[in-house]
């Protein structure tokens, strides 16, 4: 994946967005008013609370998907992101730890990438009831570049996923 700074185009853009310590939802509105700076038309889905996944001890997470497209390139991208979940307090101790705020790219443009920096489409979208439930529903006809189906269509065909509730 090459990265030549910003795009004269606007690239459809989806974001995965998760918080469980501190005030998760005061988290994530900060989250999303922080990516309107570089990701414009920004839609939110509903905020869903899920149970931990991987590292189960730890509180529930609140999860929300946002849809939007931006004039930076996927790494530049990344690199905003990284900032503002740094800006936010974010720290990453181990994996599945609890976290004042996560934000993952999940799709750029349907561009597929397996460069170690950034992996496109997010590897967990299939298998992610915290991420599919909000996808499908700020998304729902977004098809996975590499699978062929909707959002809507890997939610129904998901296995048994983790407990996802709409706040």
């Amino acid at each position: 994946m090459t990265d030549e700074g910003t795009r004269n185009e606007r690239a459809p853009v989806l974001l995965g967005l998760g918080a469980n310590v501190g005030d998760p939802l005061a988290q994530l509105a900060r989250a999303t008013a922080g990516l309107r700076e570089f990701v414009a038309g920004l839609a939110v889905s509903s905020v869903y609370r899920t149970e931990p996944v991987g590292h189960r001890d730890q509180p529930d997470f609140y999860n929300l998907v946002a849809r939007g497209a931006t004039a930076l390139a996927p790494l530049d991208l990344l690199a905003r992101v990284l900032e503002l979940e740094l800006a936010m307090g974010r720290e990453r101790t181990f994996r599945n730890a609890p976290r004042v705020i996560d934000i993952d790219i999940l799709d750029y443009a349907g561009v597929t990438s397996a460069d170690p920096r950034l992996t496109l489409p997010h590897p967990g979208i299939p298998a992610r009831g915290f991420v599919l439930h909000p996808l499908a529903e700020v998304a729902p006809e977004w098809v996975h570049p590499v699978l062929g189906k909707t959002a809507r269509e890997l939610l129904s065909a998901a296995p048994k996923l983790e407990r996802v509730d709409r706040v």
